[in-house]
């Protein structure tokens, strides 16, 4: 067991311990199969962090899959079945190319074991096949990390998934297929100057785009649980973004950033759980007003997107800082850019539902008081108390950096990279630009969130002419995620003629 694994899956062990917090008594009438399936799934994640066999990986992601296409289509209902069923056959897509890649490797090594492949590969880091089967692999990685182009199933199984379970998607499944990528790049291709410069090219374009995409369709939504599916897209594109640098400084910032977007995303999936449970419903408009019976789960959505959009404190803004540092160190400071658009967006649609739920903020727009949404609802008898606790718990958990947090990401950052890189300080302080980076996000957060909240009441001229230059952008983003699994796979196939671009160009 290496740092990394071992602290990210303590992470996951203390999400699922409060998720299962969360969810007491939420399915009493099922009795202890839900918990049983929680388990299975919480044993696949923890066991992809620790092994280092490439085939024990595949073996973990399937069990890790297939306990998650369980837990969205738990309640057996048309709608949850559907989005259960476009969640199997995206990623099953997925386990299968993963498992092809890993049958390259074989093929090239003779070995399964991380280490031993990687002496392979750097035996021979110009055979086609070593890129072929990094293609695969990283692709199969990808597709669970829900990167764009690869990231449409995603809201559709989060808009089904009972809340706990959607704790857990985004609160670690998803970041662990940017762990597992960051694995076997630096453990086993790190030899191959074709897949680093693909690392370096291709999929900082993946990241960027899914920071992006995902702020912009986060704004667009009024679904709670499709609006945090989405934030989750964009701060996974931040993760690639940390993982494409390729060095120490943006190895520890990866990490760092993941177990914090982790504990507060947990968190701020509860707090939709507990507006499922106490007020009935998860649509922003429906829901205007009908949040002050369960202001406390209130005050815990602000924090949250307040820290989602870049609040100094904790180990987002950590792991914010030392990615910034490391792109500015890398000759890529516009990179700044994705980051502060990805966290702004995100916490600017968290904030702005949290306005309107809560304190009323905002006008219902004519004709859209009513959505399909409304009769979604959850078990409604569970405490609030109960409910609420350990989402502030995970709140205060991620708001807790400290040296100690900083050296182990260090370390473990170091043990991911490969034999030669320089190591990086103990705990580098963020530079005065970082600091400013971060307010500045915060600020364009709230003023996003305000104008969302208030621009009916602009002047018209002002309305008409940013619904020209935004309408035509977010009506195209929104027609291309149909809900449909037929264009969800041509995604795919969109993706690999990327990733065999790439490897031709370079």
């Amino acid at each position: 067991m290496d740092e990394a694994g071992g602290g990210f899956a303590t992470v996951i062990g203390g999400l699922f311990a409060a998720t299962l917090v969360f969810a007491w008594g939420y399915f009493d009438e099922v009795h202890a199969h839900f918990h049983v399936l929680m388990l299975v799934f919480m044993a696949g994640m923890i066991g992809f962090c620790l092994t280092h066999d490439v085939f024990n990986t595949f073996v973990w992601f399937e069990v890790m899959s297939v306990a998650a296409f369980a837990l969205t289509g738990y309640e057996l209902k048309a709608d949850p079945l559907q989005g259960a069923l476009n969640f199997t056959v995206v990623n099953s897509v997925g386990s299968y190319l993963l498992l092809d890649g890993i049958g390259l490797l074989y093929a090239v090594g003779g070995a399964l074991d991380m280490g031993a492949l990687g002496a392979a590969v750097a035996r021979a880091p110009a055979d086609p096949v070593v890129a072929a089967a990094f293609v695969l692999m990283a692709y199969g990685l990808l597709i669970k990390s829900a990167q764009v182009p690869f990231h449409f199933w995603l809201p559709d199984a989060h808009a089904v998934a009972p809340s706990p379970v959607s704790v857990m998607f985004s609160g670690a499944m998803v970041a662990l297929g940017i762990f597992g990528l960051a694995r076997i790049s630096f453990t086993v291709f790190a030899a191959s100057t074709a897949v680093m410069q693909v690392i370096r090219t291709l999929l900082l374009g993946l990241g960027v785009a899914s920071a992006l995409v995902g702020a912009a369709m986060a704004l667009l939504q009024r679904h709670l649980k499709r609006l945090l599916a989405f934030s989750t897209v964009a701060h996974t594109g931040v993760l690639l973004i940390g993982l494409e640098l390729l060095s120490p400084g943006g190895a520890s910032g990866m990490l760092l950033y993941m177990a914090g977007h982790g504990l507060v995303k947990g968190a701020l999936f509860m707090v939709a759980g507990i507006l499922l449970s106490v007020c009935g419903g998860i649509d922003e408009i429906a829901l205007r007003g009908q949040g002050a019976r369960a202001w406390p789960a209130g005050v815990a959505m602000a924090a949250g997107g307040l820290l989602l959009a870049g609040l100094p404190a904790g180990l987002m803004d950590g792991g914010f800082g030392r990615i910034a540092d490391a792109a500015a160190a890398g000759g890529q400071r516009w990179l700044w850019l994705p980051l502060v658009a990805g966290a702004a967006g995100t916490g600017a649609a968290v904030l702005r539902a949290a306005g309107r739920i809560f304190l009323g903020w905002g006008p219902v727009p004519c004709g859209e008081d009513r959505s399909l949404t409304d009769q979604e609802q959850e078990k409604n008898d569970r405490p609030l108390w109960l409910m609420l606790l350990p989402a502030l718990a995970l709140l205060a958990g991620s708001c807790v950096e400290t040296a100690g947090a900083g050296r182990l990401a260090t370390s473990a950052a170091a043990a991911f990279m490969p034999p030669g890189a320089a190591a990086g300080p103990a705990f580098p302080q963020p530079g005065a630009p970082v600091i400013v980076l971060a307010w500045l996000s915060v600020v364009l957060a709230l003023l996003l969130a305000a104008w969302q909240l208030s621009r009916q009441r602009l002047p018209g001229p002002l309305n008409r002419s940013a619904q020209r230059v935004l309408g035509p952008p977010g009506a195209g983003l929104d027609f291309l995620h149909s809900g449909a699994v037929g264009d969800y796979i041509a995604w795919v196939v969109v993706g690999l003629a990327l990733f065999t671009a790439a490897f031709g160009l370079g």
